[in-house]
């Protein structure tokens, strides 16, 4: 009789099918097939709330490290057959006169508004996907994805955690749980309890949504800013599509309005329908935007957004927390760490993150304690940095200013700027870009350089 000492595989639940979370799925079975011989994979479970992949978001970069991490993964070639091709950022008046303007760069000179690699979130997170299938058919390891279907319960139990899945109403237990579901996430409310997201939360007052619209003909390859008073402001970008451009809508209140900070919990409450919340959302920034005052495309933005079924509405904050763990359970990425878009490196951080976290996994398959503490030693100076923003988070009230004089003082600047050549010094002198400071940790794990996904 052959008795078998191996230890059993772990199982490992990943909530959020975004781009942490797929990602950190692929490295986990890169990891187990880079040894000789290969180690058997963890049992991978994926959840995701939507019914469906999500496939819309808005424009994000990749910059630095998340680079690097991109080729590892063998997903840079596909990505940069998506990306947006966006030239850089212009500022604009109502009548489309351009006041000041700053070019696309790449990490290697100086952190710009805009990066060489600009892509639509869903369009990345599509990549991440069938680069975890793939991987997962070569390593015959397979990844299960459930959709349609959320936690409604987390409760440690013992040596295992016990999850309750919402709709289908199924209970499983799994090794570790990791929280890969975003700024708003229910795992962290869950597991770290409803009475702290205040202090975890820093709000910092700006506001904003996205959607998609059918292209005009002012629209290009360079992103437009218009501004108006009251702190509002709108950014038109190019999308992959060259007959739909992509649209920022924000909002620099600093809670004056609560109704603001109201419509970016309504979707966590889960009281009214997501159509409702949609609506609402809508009415609010309809209300602030269809104005004479805002001038410009205005009438047009607030047409296509009504109409949009791509439309998402978020408050722009940070997540701080003193540890990304308790128990089995472990945060990732925007779920422990948001940066907020203006650092600029959420998704860079995403990367790293997954990667970090798959190798401590892989090094203490059985001891999520340890596991957890040498994520969280390998991660934490990163995530500090990027969290530092300039101005401590107060630029966007610098750059949308609420009044019309301020905005005519904004546009003398920038012009000056443009029309002087010290914008690249200005940029240059602020440092080199936090995404180049951080080093990618060599685990002995092949790079998948040739196993492109066709997407």
């Amino acid at each position: 009789m052959t008795t078998n000492n191996n230890p059993p595989r772990q199982s490992i639940l990943i909530i959020g099918c975004g781009i942490a979370g797929p990602t950190l799925a692929s490295f986990l079975l890169l990891g187990c097939s880079s040894t000789t011989p290969p180690t058997p994979p963890p049992y991978i479970t994926v959840l995701e709330r939507s019914s469906t992949p999500r496939t819309t978001g808005q424009n994000i970069d990749i910059r630095g490290v998340g680079v690097t991490l991109i080729r590892k993964l063998g997903i840079a070639s596909a990505i940069l057959e998506h990306t947006t091709n966006e030239a850089g950022v212009r500022h604009v008046d109502s009548s489309n006169r351009v006041w000041g303007e700053m070019a696309a760069s790449s990490d290697e000179q100086y952190h710009s508004p805009t990066s060489d690699i600009e892509i639509l979130r869903g369009r990345l997170a599509q990549i991440c996907v069938k680069r975890c299938l793939s991987l997962g058919k070569e390593t015959d390891a397979g990844v299960e994805f459930i959709f349609g279907v959320y936690a409604e319960a987390i409760e440690e139990d013992g040596a295992q955690v016990r999850v309750k899945f919402r709709r289908s109403g199924k209970e499983r237990r799994f090794d570790v749980v990791v929280g890969a579901d975003g700024l708003m996430s229910s795992t962290r409310r869950m597991v770290w309890g409803e009475k702290g997201e205040e202090a975890r939360m820093k709000r910092l007052g700006v506001y904003g949504a996205f959607f998609s619209m059918p292209s005009s003909e002012a629209d290009g390859l360079w992103r437009r800013w218009y501004r108006a008073p009251g702190g509002r402001g709108v950014m038109i970008r190019p999308s992959e599509s060259r007959d739909r451009s992509t649209v920022t809508m924000l909002v620099c209140n600093d809670d004056k309005d609560p109704r603001f900070r109201e419509m970016a919990a309504l979707g966590t409450k889960r009281e009214k329908s997501y159509k409702e919340v949609v609506a609402a959302q809508k009415g609010l920034l309809n209300e602030y935007f269809d104005k004479d005052d805002f001038g410009w495309e205005g009438p047009r933005i607030v047409k296509e957004m009504m109409q949009a079924g791509d439309f998402y509405y978020s408050a722009v904050a940070q997540v701080k927390m003193e540890k990304w763990s308790k128990g089995r359970v472990v945060l990732l990425g925007d779920a422990g760490y948001c940066a907020s878009p203006l650092s600029g490196l959420g998704t860079t951080l995403s990367f790293i993150g997954s990667y970090n976290l798959a190798a401590a996994l892989l090094h203490h398959p059985h001891n999520p304690t340890a596991a957890f503490a040498q994520y969280e030693t390998k991660m934490r100076p990163f995530v500090e940095r990027a969290q530092k923003l300039p101005l401590d988070g107060r630029a966007p009230f610098v750059l949308q200013p609420q009044t019309r004089l301020g905005i005519v003082l904004l546009y003398g600047l920038v012009a000056f700027i443009r029309w002087s050549g010290i914008q690249a010094l200005l940029f240059r002198l602020l440092g080199k870009p936090k995404a180049k400071e951080v080093q990618v940790e060599e685990y002995g794990w092949r790079d998948l350089i040739a196993l492109e996904v066709d997407v």
